[in-house]
């Protein structure tokens, strides 16, 4: 922690000179109101559901008629406002922001402190004079630093998963295996509720299957998180908000789900009376579906007598399928003024399975070489994450000064494994008649230790510090042992000890932060921040021989900084760059090698190191009448990037080198092995063209280069994609929404990736007083399935796989609301947001 001190004392004192400059120039700046000894404060809030809207407008003018500005701030990230050193007498208040209409309040300014009160600004086109009128939020909304797509309002998430609403959120894609990617990349972080989740940390795929979309307020895509948040996620963050609890009185929800596809049930309760508030949801739901697949590989690396390359030819199917429960606890204190306290559980057990058959033929021209079999494989994981996360947070009287204090523990274990059996020939049979057999079981122990404290201090009223302090502790590791037969020279299966592995890992992260926000001049608000993170880490690897402590110490300064100005109140140009770093973590490392597949393996490298990301971006924002409009252009750059590398199994040291793979293996990995650029223009807009009819959309182009002198590769190409969203409000209570996304190939290191295509309409009714919905969900109607396919392109060899995912399905869903239902205060969260995993690829087994 000592280090960690010393880090933030040297960026507030780079901050100090800095910043020296700019108070001395003050007085030079535009002229804001007369001196006095008079304040108002107040806070923004949305009028749908009583959350702070962050970065509102809020301008002072004279009394009507007078329409000339005195002064204006934007409110903070929790709604609120201050206006000091205020002359004595009658004003107005008129706060905007983009996505919702205009209030106007009269105000008389005192000698003292005023309180404005809330204003409570309805969403774009439910404004009627100075009156609010209740409306329907957009499902899409454009703010300075961020898009959020407000999942509660889309009818057609019902009785789905996180994975369905992420599909339909700006930027994003999720491709048939649940992969997601943000513009393209899926190097980012996922937070939920602004703090990490173990579940997602380690297995993004199950996650989202076990969250159901009915517990999901909204998603907000950052692509230039500023210092505040972890240097980790080079193309941005995805934070997934979930409903929360009640300001006062008890309300709860109850609901449940199912189709071809999956089925879940899950329930909440928030109360709240007096200084404490509770708040208890969980759930419980099972997935399952089919699965098909097929690769064609041409092998230049082994040649038939004839001179021509040998041939691989696979075909796979069978089912997959698991299930998931999660559950929630969260209990607020407020014991005075000033001060509240915070205390949050959370658990996640998960487990499933893929079963398929996959048929092998190997042609080389040659006895020795060529195969033919079948392999019936089962992949097993299980996993059980919980945390407990404490807070403090301690505000003042002097408005947005805020101290807080967290601290959380988390256990993230998980299991995995696989059972081979393969047959000769070209037909499965019982496993008596099995020709080898292969059983591996393992384990992922992880735990997570995290303290953090951030202080936010305003130094005037157009000028703000914030600066923090993080430690994080991480263990994790993966066990494995393999059991193999084969027949006639075993009676059963037995360990081979030479294929087992104990890997452990360790990471500790310290970092400081520190943020200076300010107001240059009326329509110019500008943030300069800078985060320092130093890493240690070592690694541990028996094979079963103990290799040699692999360890690495190393310290990263990450800036970043934006502009925005504002041409009126409704339209904005922003310009923002920031640095951030990628720490590979288990998925990348384990040393495991997956032998489930014997001609196409893999395995992942202790010894990769962190990836740097410098991006740039210009956005414009609009609003006109109902119709929002953002416009970017940006440009990531990442050096030493890691990348999935496949190549023969000759030109690869395993870790379990004793078992070398034989002619026509290939092997995947990781390595840091190029340097990538990204220049993408982006696309989004929302308009409601009557009073029932919602509807946004947008676009991503992307021109991508990918070099790598160590490969010996250059690529180049364009890639793009496109969603739609539109709703529409029917008579007696029905509403009707549709969906579609479609993308190009993408560009990859050694090949390119498939194709997708994704669409869903819904329909829904609500009954019961507004109290109960019922929603019909179909996905895909016109076609059962889609093939993800994707191409391989090397010296060695060229490989072109399908993935069959099956989309057509139908979701049927009922929910029922009970008790008042308003929002409760914010609370702050930890976000560690800093490592590299995830995905759906179980540790070794799968």
């Amino acid at each position: 922690m000592l280090y960690s001190y010393r880090l933030l004392l040297a960026l507030l004192l780079a901050a100090s000179a800095f910043t020296s400059p700019v108070w001395a120039q003050q007085p030079a700046l535009p002229a804001g109101p007369p001196a006095g000894t008079g304040s108002i404060t107040g806070v923004v809030l949305d009028s749908l559901n009583r959350q702070p809207v962050p970065y509102a407008t809020v301008v002072l003018l004279p009394p009507a008629p007078n329409e000339k500005a005195i002064t204006g701030i934007a409110a903070d990230d929790n709604g609120r406002f201050t206006f000091t050193k205020l002359v004595s007498g009658p004003a107005r208040l008129r706060i905007s922001y983009v996505g919702y209409g205009t209030q106007t309040r009269a105000v008389t300014i005192t000698a003292g402190a005023t309180d404005a009160g809330t204003f409570r600004l309805p969403t774009a086109g439910t404004a009627l004079a100075e009156a609010v009128i209740i409306g329907t939020k957009p499902v899409v909304e454009v703010r300075p630093d961020r898009i959020v797509y407000n999942a509660e309002q889309d009818v057609s998430n019902a009785g789905g998963t996180a994975a369905d609403v992420l599909r339909k959120a700006p930027l994003l894609a999720v491709d048939g295996d649940d992969k997601v990617t943000l513009r393209g990349s899926s190097n980012f972080r996922v937070l939920v509720n602004g703090k990490p989740s173990p579940t997602f940390a380690n297995n993004l795929a199950d996650a989202l299957k076990s969250l159901p979309a009915d517990q999901i307020k909204s998603v907000e895509i950052i692509t230039t998180p500023p210092a505040k948040y972890d240097g980790e996620g080079t193309a941005g963050i995805i934070n997934i908000v979930l409903k929360k609890g009640v300001d006062r009185g008890l309300n709860g929800r109850v609901g449940l789900g199912g189709g071809n596809r999956g089925l879940n049930s899950n329930a909440s309760l928030n109360f709240k009376k007096g200084k404490v508030g509770l708040s208890v949801s969980g759930g419980t739901g099972r997935w399952y579906g089919p699965q098909e697949s097929a690769r064609d590989r041409t092998d230049f690396f082994v040649r038939r007598p004839d001179g021509s390359p040998a041939q691989l030819t696979q075909t796979g199917s069978g089912r997959f399928g698991g299930r998931w429960g999660y559950g929630n606890l969260t209990v607020d204190y407020d014991p005075a003024e000033y001060h509240s306290f915070s205390l949050s559980a959370g658990l996640n057990p998960y487990s499933g399975s893929g079963q398929q058959v996959l048929r092998n033929r190997y042609n080389a021209g040659n006895p020795v070489l060529d195969q033919l079999f079948v392999r019936d494989t089962e992949n097993l994981f299980s996993g059980f994450n919980g945390e407990v996360t404490g807070t403090y947070t301690r505000t003042f009287k002097q408005a947005r000064r805020e101290w807080s204090i967290l601290g959380q523990a988390a256990d993230n274990s998980g299991t995995f494994g696989y059972d081979v059996n393969q047959f000769d020939g070209t037909i499965a049979r019982p496993v008596e008649q099995a020709s080898y057999r292969e059983r591996s079981r393992g384990r992922t122990p992880g735990t997570e230790f995290t303290l953090q404290t951030d202080f936010v201090q305003p130094l005037s009223e157009k000028q703000t510090l914030e600066m923090g302090l993080k430690s994080i502790w991480r263990r994790t590791g993966s066990v494995a042992e393999v059991d193999t037969f084969l027949a006639g020279q075993q009676a059963g299966l037995a360990r081979s000890r030479q294929r087992s592995t104990n890997f452990d890992y360790r990471q500790n992260v310290q970092a400081a932060y520190a943020t200076y926000s300010f107001t240059p001049f009326k329509k110019l608000n500008m943030s300069l921040g800078a985060r320092a993170e130093r890493t240690n880490l070592t690694a541990n690897l028996f094979t079963p021989v103990r290799q040699p402590e692999f360890g690495q110490t190393y310290t990263s300064l990450l800036p970043n900084g934006n502009a925005q100005y504002a041409f009126s109140e409704m339209t904005s140009l922003r310009l923002a760059y920031s640095r951030r770093i990628t720490r590979p973590f288990i998925d990348y490392l384990n040393p495991f090698v997956d032998r489930s597949d014997t001609l196409n393996l893999r395995t992942g490298n202790p010894e990769l190191n962190p990836e740097l990301t410098d991006s740039y971006e210009l956005s414009y924002n609009t609003l006109v009448k109902t119709a929002t409009l953002s416009v970017s252009a940006s440009v990531r750059r990442t050096d030493n990037a890691i990348e999935a590398v496949r190549r023969p199994a000759a030109d690869v040291a395993l870790p379990d080198d004793s078992r070398r793979p034989g002619p026509g293996v290939i092997v995947e990995t990781f390595q840091n092995v190029a340097a990538n650029t990204n220049y993408q223009l982006n696309f989004y807009g929302s308009v409601k063209p009557n009073k029932n009819w919602d509807l946004s959309g947008g676009s991503n182009v992307e021109y991508i280069v990918r070099r790598s002198p160590a490969l010996g590769i250059t690529r180049r190409g364009v890639t793009a994609g496109l969603n739609v969203n539109t709703s529409y409000k029917l008579p007696k209570d029905f509403t009707a929404s549709a969906f579609a996304f479609a993308s190009l190939p993408s560009i990859d290191l050694q090949g390119r990736g498939g194709a997708n295509l994704y669409y869903n309409l819904g329909l829904k009714k609500t009954f019961l007083d507004k109290k109960a919905d019922f929603v019909v969900n179909v996905t895909a109607p016109f076609n059962n399935y889609w093939d993800y396919r994707s191409r391989l392109e090397t010296p060695s060899f060229e490989d072109r796989t399908v993935n069959r995912n099956f989309q057509r399905s139908f979701r049927l869903s009922f929910s029922y609301r009970f008790g008042q239902a308003q929002q409760g205060k914010q609370r702050k969260s930890i976000s560690n947001d800093d490592v590299k995993g995830g995905g759906g690829n179980k540790q070794g087994g799968q």
